[in-house]
């Protein structure tokens, strides 16, 4: 039949196709389409003991419709991706029930008994004892499994192969790594944000810093990332008494620098930090950086012993890590300025009832984790930045 857009109506009948609903139960849908580019379902039966999820990705970004062109393929990445983080983290995502590549449709656990842990944060709740050690513990044992570490050098090469993906990255490369310090159409910001937003245009420092990183984005071909890992992107609750942290959407995948990804979560945590603060309700919130840092470290050391090539000695594993936190530091700086000053900005800031003081706190946050990245050598010197700004309005 060829590719077809999805609609409501279309549900039971395509899982039924798909073998995926097999009796005459009937099968109530609704779309619960939440993010940027794909469209998601959620068919249940009548009586509510079975629920599935259907995500499609259309051939537009989905907040834009066709006025902005996108392949719909970036669904295989995000079926490749599910498929070698089940290998190695399946406690982590949801369970995949199977993906039709003819319709770039994967079809999955439903979550809606979890929740997005943005929305979790934004409503004032706790990050609870594990969520951001999960998340450091689900980038090392991806990135692990998928680096020259833990691979096998030829099927690397394959991975990389399989994995590029030029028009996913550069949107990153133009959206994240290079537009908020340019004059562009895609940038805006709250207006008492002008002079800061004119100040990182006109910084020479800053902008050959943001370079640095993006032509290691571009060139750093380290692991499999998820590409897209932030508070928007995990969903967290609990399950027969236990805490469950699902990560999901990985369709912005590649292999690149493994600070990326810890970077992206670790902005969207740092700029959270700023709503909790504007408003009063910090718990948690300082906490997060060092937690998922030393989920992290600890689960890469743990994964160490078995690396394929024995020539990366444990007396490389110190000087390694220390790139990763320092690249890290890196893009949590840049997430920060672009979801300020460019195109996609973050409810955790645009709900407040005054945006302005904390976007001005987390924009120089930013900047501060940019420049002086390879100074601030451990989470305590971050922290002690982070309050130096406190009292900035």
């Amino acid at each position: 039949m060829g590719y077809r857009i999805l609609e409501t109506d279309d549900i039971p009948g395509y899982l039924r196709e798909r073998g995926h609903w097999g009796d005459g139960t009937d099968i109530r849908v609704r779309e619960v389409s939440d993010g940027n580019m794909n469209r998601v379902f959620l068919a249940s039966s009548g009586d509510g003991t079975r629920s599935l999820a259907v995500k499609q990705a259309l051939p537009w970004v989905r907040v834009a419709g066709p006025s902005w062109p996108m392949s719909p393929e970036r669904a295989d990445a995000e079926a490749r991706a599910y498929d070698q983080v089940a290998k190695v983290a399946p406690d982590k995502i949801p369970a995949i029930h199977g993906y039709d590549p003819e319709n770039y449709a994967l079809v999955m656990e439903d979550m809606s008994d979890l929740e997005v842990l943005r929305t979790r944060l934004n409503d004032g709740a706790p990050y609870g004892p594990h969520t951001s050690a999960r998340i450091g513990e689900f980038v090392a044992q991806l990135s692990f499994a998928t680096s020259d570490f833990g691979m096998p050098s030829a099927d690397r090469k394959a991975l990389i192969a399989a994995s590029v993906s030029p028009e996913l990255c550069k949107i990153t490369e133009d959206v994240v790594l290079s537009e908020p310090y340019i004059e562009h159409e895609h940038n805006h910001w709250h207006e008492q944000l002008d002079d800061l937003a004119a100040e990182f245009r006109a910084d020479t420092r800053l902008r050959t810093e943001v370079a640095d990183l993006r032509h290691t984005f571009m060139t750093s071909a380290q692991a499999l990332l998820h590409g897209d890992l932030h508070t928007g992107s995990a969903m967290v609750g609990e399950r027969e008494g236990a805490h469950v942290v699902r990560v999901f959407d990985p369709e912005f995948c590649f292999v690149g620098p493994i600070g990326y990804d810890l970077g992206l979560y670790w902005a969207n945590a740092l700029v959270s930090e700023e709503r909790a603060r504007a408003l009063g309700t910090l718990s948690d919130h300082g906490d997060q950086l060092r937690l998922s840092w030393e989920a992290f470290e600890a689960e890469f050391r743990r994964l160490w012993p078995t690396r394929v090539d024995a020539f990366f000695d444990d007396a490389y594993l110190d000087r390694f890590l220390r790139r990763v936190w320092t690249e890290s530091l890196g893009y949590a700086g840049t997430e920060i300025v672009r979801r300020i000053i460019g195109f996609a900005h973050l409810t955790d800031l645009t709900t407040l009832p005054d945006p302005a003081p904390a976007s001005r706190r987390a924009l120089l946050l930013g900047r501060e984790l940019i420049v002086r990245r390879e100074e601030l050598s451990d989470v305590d010197a971050v922290r002690a930045v982070v309050q130096s700004l406190e009292s900035l309005t």
